[in-house]
C-alpha cells in the first residue's frame, strides 16, 4: 500500500513515498523509501525568543531542553527543532522509525537500508551509517541546492 506524505511549512515541502515492506525482504533501488518523521531544523540566534514566537502560532514544545539551546517545537504533524549555536544552516530532518508522535510502526526501513538504496541511486552522502551496527544510528546529504538534510533513527533497527 503506497501513500504519498506531503509536508508544507512557510512554503516549504517535502514528500517521501511510504511504502509497507514484506517482513523478509531488502528495499531495492527501484522502490519508494519510507522516511519517517519529518521536521525542520532552524538554525536560529536566540532561542528564546523564537521558541516565544512559534508558541505565539500555537506550536507547543514536544521534545528537547531549553537550556542545552534547542528544543522541538509541535503544532498538529507539523515539527520544528530550534536549535541556537549548533547547525550552520537550516536543515530538513527524517527520523525513520518514528511516526508523527515518535511512536514506532512494528516494521519500517531502517537507516541502513535507506542508505543502500540512496547510494545505488547515485545519491552522494555527507556522513555515514555504521551498516555493521543495529541501534540508533544516522547519514547527512546536501540537495542539489545545498540544503542539508539529516536522517536519524533514534531506535534499534526492527527485528524481521
Amino acid at each position: 500500500m503506497n501513500t504519498l506524505l506531503s509536508i508544507t511549512l512557510g512554503g516549504l515541502v517535502a514528500a517521501a513515498l511510504l511504502t509497507t515492506l514484506p517482513d523478509d525482504q531488502p528495499i531495492k533501488k527501484d522502490e519508494p523509501v519510507q522516511l519517517g518523521n519529518f521536521s525542520v531544523s532552524l538554525t536560529v540566534k536566540d532561542i528564546k525568543v523564537s521558541k516565544a514566537f512559534y508558541e505565539k502560532l500555537d506550536f507547543k514544545q514536544v521534545a528537547g531542553k531549553l537550556e542545552q539551546n534547542w528544543v522541538v517545537l509541535q503544532n498538529g504533524t507539523t515539527k520544528i527543532g530550534l536549535f541556537q549555536g549548533m547547525f550552520e544552516k537550516n536543515s530538513l530532518t527524517f527520523n525513520p522509525g518514528w511516526d508523527h508522535e515518535r511512536n514506532t510502526p512494528k516494521d519500517f526501513q531502517d537507516v541502513r537500508e535507506l542508505q543502500q538504496v540512496l547510494k545505488q541511486r547515485g545519491i552522494k552522502l555527507q556522513t555515514e551509517a555504521d551498516e555493521a551496527t543495529d541501534g540508533p544510528a544516522y547519514f547527512t546529504l546536501v540537495d542539489p541546492d545545498g540544503n542539508p538534510i539529516l536522517v536519524d533513527q533514534h531506535v534499534p533497527k526492527p527485528k524481521r
